[in-house]
């Protein structure tokens, strides 16, 4: 594709590398593949309804993250847009028209995506969501709530598939948290982090 800044579709890059908005926080080695829609994740993904950098909404998104191509994540709240009101025409940003009228803005929150998370690709998330550590969101799916720690939501709007292990298991995985462990550690035990024995591991590392 002309113009792409991915040079092939099977290329992602690390997104904070790419990063020069100061509302985006991205952690370590979260990666973007975006082929299919050519623009840097900041230019395409992050959709800021207001310039006002210094009263919008942020998006977090922590360490080791898998974001697919086309994910959108609405920010800056609902810029006027009220459907508490008889109209959600936003009257008090139009020129000519705002006089009398009252301004909607209402801040959503921070868009918070944790530690581990997939996010598949032409997913959207509405502003103000809390998706958990090691969560998986399928393509294209639409997400209004915040989605548990390693649970799996589908669809439009996103719901509850499952959880991707036992309680016990998810436990032992959020109180190690290996995503915050040196990155010489992380390396040494990525063997047992491409395989399913979570106890094992929990064993290794709960004390290092």
């Amino acid at each position: 594709m002309k113009n792409n800044v991915f040079e092939h579709w099977s290329r992602g890059y690390i997104i904070k590398d790419h990063i020069s908005n100061k509302n985006i926080e991205v952690g370590d080695y979260t990666y973007y593949s975006g082929y299919y829609h050519e623009k840097h994740f900041e230019d395409y993904c992050v959709r800021y309804l207001s310039d006002d950098i210094e009263n919008v909404d942020k998006l977090k998104i922590g360490k080791f993250c898998s974001i697919g191509s086309g994910a959108t994540f609405i920010m800056a709240g609902n810029q006027g847009h009220r459907f508490d009101w008889i109209t959600t025409y936003p009257f008090f940003y139009t020129p000519d028209l705002n006089e009398n009228s009252r301004d909607g803005w209402q801040k959503k929150g921070d868009t918070i995506v944790g530690n581990d998370v997939w996010i598949g690709s032409e997913v959207i998330i509405m502003p103000g969501i809390n998706i958990g550590d090691g969560a998986v969101i399928g393509t294209r799916s639409v997400v209004t709530k915040d989605v548990e720690p390693y649970s799996i939501v589908a669809g439009n709007p996103a719901k509850f598939i499952k959880k991707r292990f036992s309680e016990e298991e998810i436990s032992m995985l959020l109180e190690i948290k290996w995503w915050n462990k040196d990155i010489e550690i992380i390396k040494k035990y990525i063997n047992i982090l491409c395989s399913n024995k979570i106890k094992e591991f929990y064993n290794i590392i709960k004390n290092i």
